[in-house]
């Protein structure tokens, strides 16, 4: 049975099972002006997919493509120059403060106090979230050990290495367990071990019913973790739906082979 999900602020009407729709987006743009007046960077051209509340959907597509430009839409780093996009029934125009109080962004660059340790970063963050200090100290020590940083926790992040400073963005960003995750290229800069092991503790996010937002260009992250993937080329999504369809439809063995049948091109290669 379809039921209809309508924000009074918002201008799209939802169409949704009963589980909910966390994400709407139709027709979406951004276009920023170059360096004359007469030119015009499309970053996001019409884009338009949603997400079900508790899905792992990945943005999949080459470094500019413009994955991150849509995420920063999502979030309200960045307004649309058209189309509309709502986020747990609020539109990203009006309702951004609402927004902002259900999601929370991990983003491409790790954002975090070099003079501070890894536990005094969380408790920061933590503290703006308004979360009382045992919540955050019982919260912070589940996550870091199970993203293991747990022995460095008590050490300046200055003197963490590039992936332990992303995987402590990760902790940051889930120390609120917020209802809606979004993950800019959480893996860029990790040797294969560590990689590997932020995949198996956001394979566990996967059973927490959390509506999570990915961008990747890694084919193999997009495959292990996403229930369905955007692939976007040139602001545009070129294909959705779950890896194995997009893999069975197009007749190929992998997602990067799925970009290269449609595009012609290797996704590594870039725009």
């Amino acid at each position: 049975m379809l039921s209809t999900k309508e924000n009074k602020n918002s201008d799209i009407k939802i169409n949704a099972p009963d589980s909910f729709i966390s994400i709407e987006v139709k027709n979406l743009k951004k276009h920023f002006k170059g360096k004359r007046k007469i030119e015009s960077v499309k970053a996001v051209d019409g884009v338009t997919f949603h997400v079900e509340h508790g899905e792992f959907f990945g943005l999949l597509g080459s470094n500019g493509a413009g994955k991150t430009t849509t995420i920063n839409i999502l979030t309200g780093a960045v307004s649309p120059t058209e189309g509309t996009a709502v986020v747990g029934g609020y539109n990203v125009r009006t309702d951004l403060k609402e927004i902002k109080e259900i999601i929370s962004v991990c983003p491409q660059e790790p954002s975090v106090y070099t003079f501070l340790t890894g536990i005094e970063n969380i408790q920061f963050f933590g503290n703006l979230h308004l979360m009382s200090k045992k919540e955050i100290l019982e919260r912070a020590e589940e996550l870091l050990k199970l993203l293991g940083l747990y022995d460095d926790r008590k050490r300046k992040t200055k003197r963490y290495s590039g992936g332990m400073l992303r995987q402590l963005s990760l902790i940051i960003a889930l120390i609120n367990e917020p209802d809606i995750l979004f993950l800019d290229e959480p893996t860029v800069g990790m040797d294969p071990r560590a990689r590997r092991k932020v995949w198996e503790f956001l394979g566990s996010i996967r059973r927490q019913n959390r509506t999570v937002i990915l961008t990747t260009h890694y084919i193999e992250e997009a495959e292990a973790l996403c229930d369905r993937v955007a692939i976007i080329d040139y602001g545009k999504v070129i294909a959705i739906g779950p890896p194995k369809k997009l893999i069975e439809e197009y007749e190929v063995t992998n997602l990067e082979e799925v970009f290269m049948k449609i595009t012609g091109r290797r996704i590594v290669e870039g725009i």
